[in-house]
């Protein structure tokens, strides 16, 4: 992850650079005029995913017609150059909020830069136009069908096994702390880390489904996010446990599910089992003796927070699994990834 993270930067600077290079040489070969208007499209193209170029490349299509037409009745119209510029970006950045269309606004005021300039709307100055605009979202689509998706996804595996294992390593230090065994480290602080940990892997996921034109990637996401609210889980787990003053002896029983369950916190197991087991604790808790102190019974009513607690933690991952349709679990749990 920390090599594709270290060259990411770079090649896409390569992409921009060499993209918006070719834009300029190949405007100023086919003799248009602003060339390197072509270049900076091609910039604020680039800067984008693949599905994100796409969907863009579309808008700055449509919005294009509509910009000559708003600049045909504003600049050829006005003599004040600064006023008809004002109109026209105003009307632009209505029409583009309006339909959510913002990101093609910075390619429109380019091009009404150059009416501006010109004053010029005859078909071969629009044409001109319409071209430049064509050679740059058409090498910044070309380019960035150019994307690692294979280490980006070599990645989010790995990322998900860190996730996993983090999770274990928690588990089991909840399972010390209620086997009334010393901590050997600050579990409040290793659950912040890994949610912040996961908040990136959440971007990363997102990024990932940008970039590949498959239909069923946000399976990476929905594992992140399910991973995530986890991790929310486990703070309420924590809190309630710290404030147990006196460990009742059922919290052994608990702290030996903790502990078996965190060898099942892995991507391809469904919870059944465990959310059985859970269950059983749940009944055989109700059939305990009544306790006889306040402490005690603060105690106890404190461990049964935590089995909801550790229910939630399960209904979760169960819940992810039962969202998977048929395409995801064939391609994600049926082959290997």
């Amino acid at each position: 992850m920390a090599n594709r993270q270290l060259w990411k930067p770079v090649l896409q600077a390569l992409k921009i650079a060499i993209g918006s290079s070719f834009a300029i040489w190949l405007a100023q070969t086919l003799g248009l005029s602003f060339a390197a208007s072509a270049g900076s499209i091609a910039m604020l193209t680039i800067v984008t995913t693949k599905w994100e170029t796409v969907r863009l490349s579309g808008f700055r299509v449509i919005t294009f017609a509509i910009a000559v037409f708003i600049a045909w009745l504003t600049i050829s119209r006005l003599k004040s150059a600064w006023m008809a510029y004002g109109i026209f970006l105003f009307a632009m950045t209505l029409i583009c909020e309006a339909f959510g269309w913002r990101a093609a606004l910075s390619v429109n005021a380019v091009i009404g830069t150059h009416f501006l300039e010109t004053r010029d709307f005859r078909p071969e100055a629009i044409w001109n136009e319409f071209c430049l605009l064509l050679i740059g979202i058409s090498i910044a689509l070309f380019l960035n069908l150019f994307h690692n998706n294979r280490v980006h996804k070599k990645d989010l595996i790995q990322n998900m096994r860190y996730t996993e294992e983090r999770l274990q390593m928690i588990m089991g230090e909840i399972a010390a702390y209620l086997s009334c065994r010393d901590m050997q480290r600050d579990v409040w602080e290793d659950i912040v880390v890994l949610e912040g940990k996961l908040r990136g892997f959440i971007r990363d996921a997102h990024e990932y489904q940008d970039n590949t034109f498959h239909s069923h990637p946000g399976y990476y996401i929905d594992y992140f996010e399910m991973r995530l609210q986890q991790c929310g889980v486990l703070h309420n787990l924590h809190y309630e446990m710290k404030k147990i003053r006196h460990m009742p002896v059922q919290a052994q029983v608990i702290a030996q599910f903790v502990l078996d369950t965190a060898d099942y916190v892995t991507e391809k197991n469904i919870p059944t089992v465990q959310l059985a087991k859970l269950d059983d604790i749940f009944l055989s808790m109700k059939e305990e003796p009544l306790p006889v102190s306040r402490e005690e019974f603060e105690s106890r009513a404190l461990l049964y927070h935590i089995l909801m607690d550790l229910e939630e933690f399960l209904v979760f991952k169960k819940r992810f699994v039962e969202d998977m349709d048929d395409t995801r679990r064939r391609h994600y749990w049926e082959n290997e990834q």
